[in-house]
Formats: structure tokens, sequence, C-alpha cells
């Protein structure tokens, strides 16, 4: 998968650790893959949302009309069809997902039927193995910053900066709408709060790299804070801890 390589943004007044890794966790809807992206720029290195590699696959089984429960299919997929993860300054959230030599849009990543099904990926062993292994090489080639569920606690465990997002049920549903009708899909907001309440509990009770609170991470509760407030404070924290 490629990714490590690419230009950085240019940082403004901000020296940067060459090795320096910011992991952030967090529920689904709280908001820390916009603000990974965003601390990402204003810092000027590389982001990477490994929750958009699970989503892949997860799209690729759908598309091959495979069950999701299905390791050894899972797998088979992820061979035939390498996730990979390139740069683009010019993509909405700075990177394109392909999968094998086939971009992936991001209506269908971010569609309810693979929202529905990405954790019963992310669950399997094996399938988090590969791509844990890629997250890793990828954090080796400079500084980072990484969302997902299971980056302080599993991908990253030695960040000097990790970070857990929160916010509440009701901020995330919003957000998550807001997300949908950008992409031209309307979902309704009770629909929506009952599938990131099941997604809580899928991601807290997997028995593989559950969601949870690294005994080392920062608790920031996003529901009433604006993005550029959260970029701030984990800017402060950044330059604090990682100096």
């Amino acid at each position: 998968m490629a990714g490590a390589g690419g230009e950085r943004r240019e940082a403004s007044a901000v020296v940067i650790a060459p090795h320096l890794q910011i992991a952030i966790d967090g529920p689904a809807g709280s908001g820390k893959t916009t603000v990974a992206h965003a601390l990402a720029q204003r810092l000027g290195i590389l982001y990477l949302d490994t929750g958009a590699m699970y989503r892949a696959v997860a799209s690729e089984v759908l598309a091959a009309g495979l069950d999701a429960d299905n390791e050894a299919a899972v797998l088979r997929i992820c061979a035939m069809h390498p996730i990979d993860v390139r740069l683009d300054a010019n993509a909405p959230m700075g990177f394109r997902v392909f999968a094998g030599a086939r971009e992936l849009q991001s209506a269908m990543l971010q569609s309810n039927t693979v929202s529905a099904v990405v954790s019963t990926i992310a669950a399997h062993p094996h399938v988090r193995e590969a791509l844990v292994l890629e997250q890793r090489r990828i954090a080796l080639c400079g500084p980072v910053v990484m969302a997902g569920r299971d980056i302080g606690s599993v991908v990253l465990p030695d960040a000097p900066v990790k970070i857990y997002l929160t916010a509440t049920v009701e901020a995330r549903v919003s957000r998550r709408r807001a997300q949908l009708l950008s992409a031209g899909v309307d979902v309704a907001l009770h629909q929506l709060a009952r599938e990131i309440e099941e997604r809580d509990s899928l991601d807290e009770n997997r028995a593989v790299s559950p969601l949870q609170i690294a005994p080392d991470a920062h608790v920031i509760d996003s529901s009433l804070l604006s993005v550029d407030e959260v970029v701030a404070r984990i800017t402060a924290l950044a330059h604090h801890l990682a100096a």
C-alpha cells in the first residue's frame, strides 16, 4: 500500500520531530477523521485514516456478494484487491482510496451498507493483523497523524501524543447526517442513532482490539467544540508532549 511517500504540506512556524506520531481514537461520529485531517494540514504532516482502509475492504466484500462473517473470504478479497491509500491534496480528505487499480468513491465508503458491515470486517483478527502491519509501516516513514479506534492502544502504542476524541450520541448523529447529506444520502435521525449505538456496542465489545481509552490518552469531548478548537488543543499537547 502506498501513502508513506508524497509531499507534506508546509507547517507554519512549527518544528516537527521527524518521527512524531499522533494517535487519535474515538467512537463513530466523534469527529476524529475531520480533526485528524485538519491537524495534519496545520502541522504539515501525513494524515492516515485507518477507518477508510476497513471501509474499503467492506466495500469490496459487498461488491463481491460475500458474507462479511467469513474471514477466509474477506482475506481472499484483501489479497486479490490490495487496499492502497494515496495522498492527494486535491481530494476532499487529502487522500484517495484504491482497491487494486480501482478507485473507491467516498459516497460508497461512507454509505450505510458499508457502515452496517465494517465493524464485522474489522473484528476479524487476521484482517486486522494485515492492515495494522501496513499502518505501522507507514508511520515509520515520517511524522504522522493517524485516526481510528485502536491506534493508541494497538497500532501505535508508543506514540507520544494520544488523543481519545468523544462526543454525545446527539452530536455524533447530527454530524453523521450532515456527512451523509453532503454525499447525497438522506437518513432519518432515529435510524442513525440506532446505528451509532449498535456500532459503539460492536466496537467496544469485540474480542480483538476493542475500542478503548489508552491509559495515557488525553480525552477531549468535542460535542460543543469547533474543529479549530479541537485542533488547537491537540496542537498545544503535541508541542508539549513531543518536545
